[in-house]
């Protein structure tokens, strides 16, 4: 049995569909999980309890963390190191081996791309939970206690990601004819991971027995466009004109004080002043993809607002 904890995100959803589509048994797990075709099981659970957790991942043989918590560093330092503890705990006890779904916040500022090899120096509270919960990962493979993986991903999109930050401030103001939002710099290369090619590669991971034990970056596309040039792009595909507002960290301050998880992206500003380059070389000379192309995979996104359903 393969189980998914955090049924119902982007990722989720995608992964579900190709297992789905493998005719895999798997089970989604949640706080309300809602049924999608192929899934075997779908179990409500709470997973800050171990009691919920447990139950959850009893039978599985492979188990994916992709659980999303609300944007609030408050909520993340209470029940991120609780969630890790409680799904570690539950894999051992199963006999199961776990995929974490990661992202960078724990390199903090970065010079250069960022690889598997880059240290953890988080600048930010949310990067501070990050590292430490990864830590407590590792240490677990390394001391032969459990089989697992972190696998982590740049900022994503695509088709269904709408709490992706380009589907936020780009696809979706442009495709209801406002102007898209660029943050900090528009003139600055930005890596972003498309959420087909996470799935993808979520699943090959998790059956290539030499990949357990090491942390990986999904395949992202090398040599990102600036934040132009992916407004421009998306406009293109969407079929309309390019325009866009800057948001800075004063403007950011401003509206923090009215909705607070504007603030929370405040604190996470250092990654759009500068280069994020984002390094999934690893993934590429071992499975052969480097990442679907900038073009065709903001094509397809934009593709997906066109729809009714979007």
């Amino acid at each position: 049995m393969i189980t998914i904890l955090g049924a119902g995100g982007p990722i989720s959803n995608e992964l579900a569909a190709r297992l789905a589509a493998a005719n895999l048994p798997f089970r989604l797990v949640g706080r309300k999980p809602s049924p999608r075709p192929g899934a075997t099981e779908v179990v409500a659970a709470d997973l800050t309890q171990i009691d919920q957790t447990l139950n959850a991942v009893t039978g599985s043989d492979i188990v994916f963390l992709l659980v999303g918590l609300k944007y609030d560093r408050k909520i993340w330092a209470e029940q991120w190191p609780r969630i890790m503890a409680n799904t570690v705990e539950a894999c051992k006890r199963a006999g199961a081996r776990l995929v974490f779904f990661d992202n960078v916040y724990m390199y903090g500022r970065v010079s250069g791309p960022m690889t598997e090899q880059t240290p953890y120096h988080p600048t930010s509270r949310k990067g501070e939970i990050r590292s430490r919960i990864a830590d407590s990962l590792i240490d677990e493979w390394k001391s032969g206690k459990l089989t697992a993986m972190i696998a982590r991903a740049a900022d994503f999109y695509g088709p269904g990601a709408e709490h992706g930050i380009p589907n936020t401030l780009v696809f979706d103001p442009l495709s209801k004819g406002s102007s898209a939002m660029c943050l900090a710099a528009d003139n600055l290369p930005h890596s972003y991971t498309y959420t087909p090619d996470a799935a993808d590669a979520l699943m090959k991971l998790a059956q290539s027995n030499s990949a357990w034990n090491q942390t990986w970056h999904l395949p992202t596309t090398p040599n990102p466009p600036t934040g132009r040039e992916f407004i421009e792009a998306a406009a293109q595909a969407l079929g309309v004109q390019p325009k866009y507002r800057m948001l800075g960290s004063a403007m950011l301050g401003i509206a923090g004080f009215f909705k607070p998880e504007i603030r929370e992206v405040r604190e996470m500003l250092y990654q759009n002043n500068a280069p994020y380059l984002f390094d999934s070389s690893k993934y590429a000379r071992a499975f052969g993809f480097p990442g679907t192309l900038y073009a065709d995979a903001i094509r397809a996104t934009a593709a997906s607002y066109k729809q009714p359903e979007a």
